[in-house]
């Protein structure tokens, strides 16, 4: 008897230590893309319930994942990043303007072809959880230009040096974009009615008429109240995005194929006598030129911005992301919005404006950064995103859905036709040369050297 019960609890002893062997395999075989991890989410404008449900579905999905988001103001965004870069207390997950992609690209990780991410599964007779994991493709610079409009591709696509050894220059994704802005005319239709003006400028000969109509001036020949803010520097909201809406549309070519500021040359395609950047730069100072029959602003206005809150204005260029500021401002201002005036009906250009998601090179955690960037940048995740936030969309699936909303629709019915442009590595310093541009156009400055001199400064911010 004493036999047989040491010989079964040898049995039982081999048996708890099998069981115990097998559990201890099971969690050292668990994939590593399975152990908890926590991504680091840096952005502005949005607070953090605009991406509480795309959390929560990529956490379903995920839930080893965990995002932390945190919102930035504006003015302190750009210094607080470079610091916390520089003292490797990064985010993972950067957001940054268009225009700052190819500035940041030394500081960022392009995306790979595929990540391997781990999923919580129910397998078995015994339906038992278990983590599964999965080899995602990434999506490519091709697919980027079929899903997206034209303009994301143009900044977030670059050509990189291939990581695989022999495949030489190949397209690489550097982030992803969840909307995209476009400049709009914003009219006040009290001043517009009471000048027996009936719809809003659609064209830029419309819009001078309209400016002669609505300018009015004092027996000195003071302006007493403009029409619009438009023609000077730092007192017109975004003028750097109106001034090249304009060059762009009259035919300019803002860069050549390096990126090489090039607006104050004629395109080989065009025979014009004046370059049409030129042309454009002379078009928009005329507005706060008192020699002018357009004449309407000057540099002793308010901010554009305020001068159209305060009724003061019948005109304001401005983005969707004015419209809910604008609103609890003015609460009782009448006012609508309309497409931004086109030089050609015919052959639309207007201009982009927007944020893009992408990774920080120094992540920890690169698979999950790049999924979660790529899960949140799809159709039924961006959907949440922009009825959040009241935000055009990027994508062209999500268009003709945008166009029957009342706030939405113009925005909407320009991103296809939305353009921005290179511009350097200094972002600051490029915005500052147009200013100055302007500046010494007003004081009498030869245009043709104003804008020579802007195109110097420019160049030596390129790379």
């Amino acid at each position: 008897m004493l036999r047989i019960r040491l010989a079964s609890i040898v049995l039982l002893a081999a048996l708890v230590v099998s069981g115990a062997g097998c559990l201890s395999s099971n969690l050292q075989t668990a994939p590593a893309s399975s152990k908890p991890l926590t991504l680091t989410y840096w952005r502005v404008l949005d607070d953090s319930d605009s991406f509480d449900e795309i959390v929560a579905a990529y956490r379903a999905l995920h839930p080893n994942v965990t995002v932390n988001y945190r919102k930035l103001r504006l003015e302190e965004y750009e210094r607080e990043l470079l610091n916390a870069l520089a003292e490797d207390r990064g985010p993972d997950i950067i957001s940054l303007h268009n225009d700052w992609i190819r500035s940041y690209q030394t500081k960022l990780l392009p995306a790979p072809a595929s990540v391997k991410m781990s999923f919580r599964e129910i397998q078995g007779v015994q339906k038992n959880p278990v983590w599964v994991e999965k080899t995602l493709p990434v999506i490519t610079p091709a697919q980027v230009r079929d899903q997206f409009v034209d303009q994301v591709s143009r900044d977030v696509v670059i050509k990189g040096q291939a990581e695989e050894p022999g495949k030489g220059i190949v397209d690489q994704l550097w982030g992803l974009p969840m909307a995209l802005d476009t400049m709009v005319l914003y009219y006040n239709r009290d001043v517009l009615n009471a000048a027996g003006i009936p719809t809003a400028a659609t064209t830029w000969a419309e819009f001078q008429d309209h400016v002669k109509r609505l300018t009015a001036y004092d027996a000195q020949g003071k302006l007493v109240k403009p029409a619009v803010g438009i023609g000077t520097s730092k007192n017109v909201e975004r003028s750097f995005d109106l001034l090249s809406l304009l060059m762009m549309q009259n035919g300019a070519r803002m860069t050549d194929a390096n990126g090489i500021p090039t607006f104050n040359r004629t395109p080989e395609n065009l025979d014009r006598e004046v370059p049409p950047g030129l042309e454009a730069l002379v078009f928009y100072t005329d507005f706060a030129n008192p020699s002018k029959e357009v004449f309407t602003w000057d540099d002793t206005q308010p901010n554009s911005y305020d001068a159209f809150v305060s009724g003061k204005t019948a005109y304001f260029f401005g983005y969707s992301y004015h419209l809910p500021r604008i609103r609890s401002q003015a609460p009782k201002l009448n006012f609508s919005l309309t497409n931004v005036p086109q030089i050609d009906p015919a052959a639309r250009v207007n201009y982009a404006n927007y944020w893009v998601e992408t990774v920080s090179k120094k992540t920890k955690n690169p698979d999950a950064a790049w999924d979660f960037v790529q899960f949140a940048a799809k159709a039924d995740q961006a959907k949440l995103y922009l009825a959040k936030t009241g935000k055009p969309t990027a994508l062209r699936s999500l268009v003709n859905t945008q166009l029957s909303e009342p706030d939405l629709g113009v925005f909407a019915s320009q991103v296809l036709t939305a353009k921005s442009w290179y511009q350097g590595v200094n972002i600051a310093a490029t915005e500052g040369a147009f200013d100055e541009m302007i500046d010494a156009t007003l004081a009498g400055v030869d245009p043709n050297r104003a804008i020579n001199l802007a195109i110097q400064t420019i160049a030596q911010t390129i790379r």
